[in-house]
C-alpha cells in the first residue's frame, strides 16, 4: 500500500480528492527496480499502470531498421529487421502503461528503466469495478491518461521525423 500524502505530491493525482486517492493508495505498491528491467513490452495486455517517483524510464517501439539493407524476402514475408527506439523518457511524476487504464488494456509500446527507479505500481483490476460506482474518478482516471497519450503521441511525432533519412 502506498500513502494518500506520498500520492499528494504528484500532480497526475491532484484533481483526485480523499477517497479517490484513497482507493488508489490501497491497490498500490511501491518497488525499486535496477537499470534494464522492462515493465512490459508492446502488445502485452496490461494490468497495472505505473508513475516514477524517482527515476528515468524510457518508452520505446519497435520500427523498421533503415540503415540497413532489406532483402526482398524479408519485404514479402513481413520479416523486416527492426531496432528499438526511444519515443519517451520520463522522469518524477510520469506515468506509463496507460493502457491498463484505457480499454482494450494493449499496450502500445515497451518500457524499460535506464537508471535504478522507484516505481509505484496500481492494480488496475482492483481499480475497474470502482469507476462503475464513481464515475467521476473514472472521468478524473481517462482524462489524466487522454493527456499523456496527448503528449505521448507529440514525442512519437518528433521522433518519427528524427527517424526520417534526409
Amino acid at each position: 500500500m502506498i500513502s494518500i500524502e506520498l500520492l499528494k505530491r504528484h500532480p497526475f493525482f491532484a484533481s483526485l480528492n480523499n477517497g479517490q486517492l484513497k482507493s488508489l493508495a490501497d491497490v498500490g505498491k511501491v518497488f525499486e527496480v535496477e537499470e534494464g528491467y522492462r515493465f512490459f513490452e508492446e502488445g502485452d495486455e496490461l494490468d497495472t499502470f505505473f508513475l516514477v517517483d524517482d527515476g528515468r524510464i524510457a518508452i520505446t517501439m519497435e520500427v523498421t531498421d533503415h540503415s540497413v539493407i532489406q532483402p526482398l524476402s524479408n519485404q514479402l514475408t513481413n520479416s523486416l529487421i527492426n531496432k528499438e527506439v526511444t519515443v519517451s523518457t520520463l522522469g518524477s511524476g510520469e506515468i506509463f502503461g496507460w493502457s491498463a487504464i484505457v480499454p482494450p488494456y494493449k499496450s502500445t509500446a515497451s518500457a524499460r528503466a535506464i537508471r535504478m527507479s522507484r516505481i509505484f505500481a496500481f492494480d488496475c483490476t482492483k481499480l475497474r469495478p470502482q469507476y462503475k460506482e464513481d464515475c467521476h474518478f473514472a472521468y478524473m482516471m481517462l482524462l489524466k491518461a487522454s493527456q499523456v497519450i496527448r503528449q505521448r503521441m507529440r514525442d512519437m511525432r518528433m521522433e518519427s521525423l528524427a527517424l526520417i533519412p534526409g
